[in-house]
Parts: structure tokens; C-alpha cells; sequence
């Protein structure tokens, strides 16, 4: 089976399991298990913060982030295409009380433009304009990358403002190897951030949050509310401390062999794909007949799966599991049943 449906399908490697057997592990809830205070430095050396939270999924990453930035009747401004308005099944309404602001953009990404004209007046009649988000890479826009200048324009739209910066950086590991810019550069003009371990890095299991020691501290607390706080999870820190090494060099592979499965999609008069939006390992092309489901059903005679992302709308995305040779079969299933 070639899974082409989503990086989080990854299988722990060897490695990992072996680290994961062996991990020494500790009580996390009293700060005590020192695999997972090993990963929560170095992430923090990484990010370039004071301090680190590991938690066991993206959604409740988003979701203490926006808490610990916002109030009861706050709004959060972000692209409508963002994880966290499709696919957190209205978790910041539930948990935080907050309402979205969803943006429509040309291209899934925000611009100073589309923030400044989203900012509500300082009036009782409105919700205050409080966070702004953004995702990096954008997923559902065929994962684009927020450049530096981007970001940075942003911010000081953000600043100018007074409000606050949030980063869902679930594939943040992917933004930094396509720019070229160590991950630090991207976090630093945010409040707060985070990075997924089960996509880009290949871990079973996990994301780690990144900011202030005063939000981290905040951020613990409410990870123990919603039902995060774990034991002995040192078990699964050791996987991803082993996904950490060398990860660029695989990410590249990934982008590479998406860019690769791109220009065969692009060659297809079956498809419309716009080849300036692979810029990471995710490639997302709309079916000119026919629906995604039956584009689905022919890979699948090939043992290629793939996903859809609306009715007409296909995903495929490249993993750390996924070999030149498979990417030579995906071509060549394309091409069999499409050309």
C-alpha cells in the first residue's frame, strides 16, 4: 500500500521503538519525567523561547493557545482555510468562548491588508478584535509557506494594534526546510507557537507548544483541564526525539518527491493543478470530470491512496514513509489511468 492520504499515517521506526522501550520515564504531571524534559529543551532551543509544552495532539495545541491568549467574547482573526475554523469541530467556541473571524484570501494566506481590514472598532456593540492566526504551512492551500517578510509585515500590524500573534505551526518543520531559515526565525515574531511531532518528524504520537515561561505556565494549566496532563509519557517524547535528528534532510526528500508527483498531476489534461502552490510535500489539484471519489477508486486499483478535499478536490501528501519507488508508482498509476 502506497499512503499518499496524510503525513500523520507514518509508522514508528525502528529507532523510535527502540528509544520508546527504553525511555526513562517520570510522573510529566510533577514536571518528573526527564525524557520528556529533554524534548521540551531542546525544543525550546530550537524555537529560541523560554520555555516548551509537550501535549499529546495539535487540536488541543490550538486550542490552550488560543485560551491562554484570548477572553470570554474575544475574536480571533484568521484565514478561512485554517485548521483551526474547518477541522477542530468548533473547539474555540466550546473551550474558550471566543468567536472566528474567517478571512477569504487568493492564495490561504493572510496579508497585512486582510488583517488591518479585519480589525473590529473599539466599540461595545463588537467582539474585541484580540488574536491574530496564522498557519504555517497552510494546509488546505496546498501547504504554502509564510514567508519572513510576510510574517514580519504582519506582526507589526498585530503590535500596532495590541494584539497577539498566534502560530499553528503543525507543519512548521516543512516551512523552515522549504525556506531555507532555521525554525527559530518563524516562531520568534509570535506569542505563542507549536509544531506537530506526528507529522513532518514522523513520531506516533504529540506536538509541543512554545513561548513565554508566564504562557507556558498558563498553557500547563489548562493542558491538566482539558485532560492532557499524562504520566509516564516519556514514552512517546523518545520517539520524537529520535524524529528530530536529521529531519531536514527528509523533509527535503519529501518536497522533492511531491514536486515530482506535481509536474506528472500538471501534464494531465484530466487536472487543474497550480504547480506555484507545491512548495512543501503536499499537492492538492482539482478533477475537470468526474469527482474526487472516482479519481480515489482508480488509484486505489493500484494500491495508491490518496484523499479527497472536496468534491472535485484531490490531496496527496509525501511522508517520510514513501520511496522513490513508490513515487515512480504513483506516476505511473496517474499516467495509466489518466493519461
Amino acid at each position: 500500500m502506497i499512503d499518499l492520504r496524510s503525513d500523520t499515517v507514518t509508522r514508528p521506526t525502528p529507532a523510535m521503538r527502540e528509544a520508546m522501550a527504553n525511555a526513562e520515564v517520570g510522573d510529566d504531571v510533577y514536571g518528573e519525567d526527564p525524557t520528556i524534559n529533554r524534548l521540551q529543551d531542546r525544543c525550546a532551543e530550537l524555537f529560541g523561547v523560554d520555555a516548551t509544552l509537550f501535549v499529546p495532539s495539535g487540536t488541543m495545541a490550538n486550542q490552550i493557545c488560543l485560551h491562554v491568549l484570548t477572553d470570554p467574547g474575544d475574536e480571533v482573526i484568521l484565514d478561512r482555510s485554517s485548521h483551526v475554523f474547518n477541522y477542530e469541530s468548533g473547539a474555540s467556541g466550546m473551550i474558550s468562548g471566543v468567536q472566528l473571524n474567517p478571512i477569504d484570501t487568493s492564495d490561504g494566506r493572510l496579508s497585512t491588508d486582510d488583517v488591518e481590514a479585519a480589525i473590529r472598532p473599539d466599540m461595545p456593540v463588537y467582539a474585541r478584535s484580540r488574536v491574530v492566526s496564522i498557519e504555517n504551512t497552510a494546509n488546505k492551500a496546498g501547504g504554502v509557506v509564510y514567508d519572513l517578510n510576510r510574517i514580519h509585515d504582519i506582526a507589526a500590524v498585530v503590535r500596532a494594534h495590541r494584539l497577539r500573534f498566534h502560530l499553528d505551526g503543525a507543519r512548521l518543520w516543512n516551512a523552515s526546510v522549504a525556506l531555507d531559515v532555521p525554525v527559530h526565525s518563524l516562531v520568534k515574531p509570535f506569542d505563542i507557537a507549536w509544531a506537530a511531532f506526528s507529522k513532518g518528524i514522523g513520531a506516533p504520537v504529540g506536538s509541543i507548544i512554545a513561548g513565554s515561561q508566564d504562557l507556558i505556565n498558563a498553557a500547563r494549566t489548562v493542558r491538566k483541564q482539558l485532560g492532557g496532563g499524562m504520566r509516564q509519557s516519556g514514552v512517546l517524547a523518545a520517539a520524537a526525539l529520535v524524529g528530530l535528528d536529521g529531519y531536514r534532510e527528509r523533509l527535503a526528500r519529501d518536497h522533492a518527491n511531491a514536486r515530482r508527483i506535481a509536474d506528472t498531476v500538471s501534464d494531465l489534461d484530466a487536472f487543474d493543478l497550480d504547480l506555484e502552490r507545491v512548495q512543501t510535500n503536499i499537492i492538492i489539484f482539482d478533477v475537470h470530470d468526474g469527482t474526487a471519489e472516482s479519481v480515489i477508486e482508480k488509484l486505489a486499483r493500484h494500491d495508491v491512496h490518496v484523499t479527497p478535499f472536496g468534491p472535485q478536490t484531490v490531496r496527496i501528501t509525501l511522508h517520510r514513509d514513501i520511496s522513490d519507488a513508490d513515487v515512480n508508482a504513483t506516476m505511473d498509476a496517474l499516467k495509466a489511468e489518466f493519461a
